[in-house]
């Protein structure tokens, strides 16, 4: 797009200006003049006809209308017309009889050719009759009639009545004034007004144009110079100096674009350094995430030797590290421990917390210590020295291998969901203990699961229940029941996968606010199935 500078700009408006000024002007001047000129000219064709009619003896001009013939006093009149006629500027000077259809000339001054002799009917000139008609009826004293006639040219007329004894119109005096002479000392007079006019303006307008361009143009100038250099000056150490003086709001305008180049550099200099500190920090957590992965189990199978049983489990952290962690090892030949948790919080401070917890958790149970004495434990040490007040949950199993019995403790956590034989996953409502953490000296109940061959246990975090989609509804166990049963005879992982992929269906687009944690164990015994 093609575009143009303000100083372009406002030449163009002042060039706008000028000649709309200079045309009003004109214009306004030339039409006062017009109609002052006609106004005298009128006046001066009226008096001469009022001064012909004044002369002429009204009674005798009937006598030669109708007898058509010259006497002395007829004579003695037209040298009277026709010496005023060489003296004016009047064009034709003339007394006529109007009639319905015509004109009947009685005087017609000047004696060359082409002057209308004595009983000459002539028809109107357009809107003489209706003036001729007025002047007798004295209806239009001074009025002033003019006339674009192929005969007579472009004319102004001025008609005064001559009345006889009786005080009866019986004539008209008839005073023609050429309009081309008016019009060009009109055109002579609106020349010099457009010079004048012109002049001035060209002066005027110099003057506020200079004045436009010291104080606003020039500032606007040197303000534009600035900004472009502003980008590549940011960059350097040096500070930025605009010499305005203009004691207005430009110079208002260039004091505000120093404030701001200065809060720009500085708060580019604050970007840069919370950029570098963003980018170490996403580093440290890239690592922090990489840790983390590390410290749960990741390798599947898990137990590639070990044909009693098998285990899947999958966490997707909402930030870049999470709270929610699984754990599952084995205590001796003949025990699988199985943890699932949530820690309380997001991100860095939870991880923290949940590595803590982890290990306590493992190291505890390593010991060979029944799951309730585990989590009482665990409980007293998280408890020590916890000025952030953040807790954790826990479920916590530890299978016994040849038989099938599982002894199982919760604190807080969610429901577990077992499948059996004979039926699909179901929720088992086992009795919650208090929050790792949470109270010194805490209590948990210990219960037992007897897992036959091909049945299995879900457990998971809260992450998965309360996923939400756009329309802030609850996935819940009952979806995840369902998701469950609809593939409960494949195996671990992919059981988990597709519980996964039904979350993220029912989730769509909306943003993950947990971490999302899953483990299932199925049992397959020890020896030969049972029939």
């Amino acid at each position: 797009m093609r575009t143009h500078s303000f100083k372009t700009k406002i030449l163009r408006a002042f060039v706008v200006f000028s000649a709309l000024l200079i045309a009003t002007i004109c214009l306004t001047v030339g039409l006062y003049y017009r109609h002052q000129d006609l106004e005298r000219y009128g006046d001066l064709a009226y008096s001469y006809a009022e001064t012909a009619a004044a002369y002429i003896d009204g009674d005798k001009v009937s006598g030669y209308v109708a007898s058509l013939q010259k006497d002395e006093y007829y004579e003695q009149v037209m040298d009277f017309l026709n010496s005023t006629l060489t003296h004016t500027d009047i064009l034709y000077y003339y007394v006529f009889v109007p009639y319905e259809d015509d004109l009947v000339y009685v005087w017609d001054a000047d004696e060359a050719e082409g002057a209308c002799p004595l009983g000459y009917r002539e028809d109107y000139m357009e809107g003489g009759k209706e003036a001729s008609v007025n002047a007798m009826a004295g209806l239009t004293a001074g009025e002033f009639h003019v006339t674009h006639d192929p005969t007579y040219g472009y004319i102004g007329s001025a008609y005064y009545p001559i009345r006889n004894a009786a005080g009866e119109a019986v004539a008209l005096v008839g005073v023609d004034l050429s309009m081309p002479d008016i019009n060009s000392g009109l055109a002579y007079f609106v020349a010099v007004i457009v010079v004048c006019v012109v002049a001035a303006v060209v002066i005027f307008i110099s003057i506020l144009y200079s004045i436009f361009r010291q104080s606003l143009i020039v500032p606007i100038n040197r303000l534009n110079a600035a900004a472009k250099k502003m980008v590549g000056n940011l960059e350097n150490e040096d500070d930025m100096d605009i010499e305005i003086h203009t004691r207005d709001e430009i110079e208002e305008l260039a004091k505000a674009f120093r404030q701001m180049y200065g809060e720009v550099k500085a708060y580019i200099h604050r970007l840069t350094h919370i950029t570098a500190e963003k980018e170490r920090i996403e580093a440290e957590l890239d690592v922090a995430k990489h840790i983390q992965a590390a410290m749960l189990p990741c390798i599947f199978p898990a137990f590639p030797e070990r044909s009693e049983f098998d285990i899947y489990a999958t966490m997707t952290p909402a930030k870049e590290v999470g709270g929610d962690f699984y754990d599952f090892f084995l205590v001796d030949d003949n025990r699988l421990a199985v943890v699932m948790a949530d820690v309380s919080g997001k991100g860095v401070p939870a991880a923290l917390f949940m590595m803590i917890s982890q290990t306590l958790i493992k190291s505890a149970a390593q010991t060979g210590l029944s799951p309730k004495a585990v989590l009482e434990k665990v409980n007293n040490q998280l408890c020590v020295n916890n000025e952030a007040e953040m807790f954790v949950t826990v479920w916590l199993g530890i299978l016994e291998i040849s038989t099938g019995k599982m002894a199982c403790a919760n604190a807080g956590h969610e429901y577990p969901a077992v499948k059996r034989r004979d039926s699909g996953f179901e929720l088992f409502k086992d009795k919650h203990g208090f929050v790792l953490a949470g109270m010194r000296g805490s209590r948990y109940k210990e219960y037992e699961l007897q897992l036959a061959r091909g049945e299995a246990i879900f457990v998971y975090t809260d992450g998965v229940t309360e996923a939400t989609n756009a329309h802030e509804e609850l996935y819940g166990t009952k979806r995840a029941l369902a998701a469950l049963n609809k593939r409960e005879k494949v195996s671990c992982e992919e059981l988990l996968q597709s519980v996964h992929g039904d979350v993220n269906q029912f989730v769509g687009e909306a943003p993950q606010f947990d971490d999302i944690t899953m483990l299932c164990l199925e049992y397959r015994g020890c020896g030969r199935e049972e029939p």
